[in-house]
């Protein structure tokens, strides 16, 4: 059995109420950060090319994971992480931190939302810093929507389209999905470098 196999049976076993669960985990719960958004995302659209889900229910169905899940981070960091806020520093925590995430989402709040969704581990927590920076609530809401719509229906159709246009491509899947990979990892770690 070929790792396509098992990544078919995978998405196949949990089905849309699972892809539903992993995509809204990751668009904003702290749970999430480790679960594979934009390889889940492709991958369910190539199945889709292949007749195994439903494009028509598989793309609004991602969507709605991914707004929901970024509204439900905001929520969370405007009422829990505010009180952060109060906290006196320790080895951990600094309220300076927390000031300059702020000042950084109203200066480059809306360029910030919509890459963080195409950077895993950072894609997390976007929205949480979101909430606790106090970002203005109408203004994250249109950028929410945005974001998750250039995020899942950009690789739920990219997905499909490419399973479409190239014969045999369940051969080339593996190489794809680990491409996307490095891709959506590379500015992390270029960041990272750069850092040090």
């Amino acid at each position: 059995m070929t790792m396509h196999f098992d990544l078919t049976e995978l998405i196949t076993t949990i089905g849309y109420i699972g892809i539903f669960a992993i995509i809204f985990a990751e668009s904003g719960l702290l749970i999430g950060f480790f679960l594979p958004g934009d390889t889940l995302l492709f991958t369910a659209g190539f199945l889709a090319s292949q007749g195994i889900l439903s494009l028509p229910i598989l793309v609004p169905l991602c969507y709605v994971a991914a707004v929901s899940g970024y509204w439900v981070g905001y929520l969370f960091g405007h009422r829990v992480g505010r009180k952060l806020f109060t906290r006196e520093d320790s080895w951990l925590f600094h309220r300076k931190h927390l000031i300059s995430a702020q000042e950084y989402y109203d200066k480059h709040g809306a360029q910030t939302l919509i890459l963080a969704r195409f950077l895993p581990i950072i894609r997390t927590f976007a929205s949480i810093v979101a909430g606790i920076a106090d970002m203005d609530y109408k203004t994250f809401l249109r950028l929410n929507f945005i974001s998750a719509a250039l995020w899942t229906i950009g690789l739920n159709l990219a997905g499909y389209f490419l399973g479409k246009a190239i014969p045999d491509v369940d051969k080339y899947l593996l190489p794809i999905i680990g491409l996307i990979f490095i891709v959506s990892v590379a500015p992390g770690v270029l960041h990272l470098l750069k850092r040090k």
